[in-house]
């Protein structure tokens, strides 16, 4: 059965494209996203009302990072060169 005191919905909470050091100090709890992570969870509990005076609401952090675009190889050299004719 599950503990009445936990929130069945997890608090996602998507911080997108951000550098290592920010990811570093997010893990140490520390930050601008530790800021963004318990306002976010602090908003989640005020919507919540009394239903979420007892509650422990567990956040679920989402960062990615976006993968570099390869450019495509031409075959040959990349500037002009005149041949002779």
């Amino acid at each position: 059965m599950a503990d009445p005191k936990v929130s069945s919905v997890p608090v996602v909470v998507e911080l997108g494209k951000v550098s290592k050091k920010r990811i570093r100090r997010l893990k140490r709890g520390q930050g601008r996203l530790m800021y963004e992570v318990d306002r976010a969870v602090s908003e989640v509990q005020s919507r919540l009302g009394d239903e979420a005076k007892d509650k422990v609401l567990l956040p679920v952090v989402v960062v990615y990072r976006r993968k570099r675009r390869r450019r495509k190889r031409r075959g040959g050299l990349t500037f002009p060169i005149p041949f002779p004719v």
